[in-house]
């Protein structure tokens, strides 16, 4: 997903990927040309299964597991 929110602002325009084989979140910047760099990664030892930006900026975090969980992400 591109986050558009106003809770991380330096992570407008970025890509997060999760990753179940990873077990984390990349974020990716894309330049003007349509290049993409990863730029941060968490590794939380869990297995991401989806990411998505709530209302108000936060992140939603599933966890793919059994029990799963599912984590709201926000700043300080």
């Amino acid at each position: 997903m591109f986050y558009k929110g106003s809770m991380f602002p330096q992570w407008r325009g970025s890509a997060l990927i999760s990753g179940l084989v990873s077990g984390g979140v990349i974020r990716v910047t894309v330049d003007r040309k349509g290049g993409a760099t990863a730029v941060q990664r968490w590794s939380p030892d869990k297995r991401i299964s989806d990411i998505e930006e709530a209302t108000d900026g936060a992140l939603w975090v599933l966890e793919d597991a059994q029990p799963g969980g599912l984590y709201r992400l926000t700043s300080k």
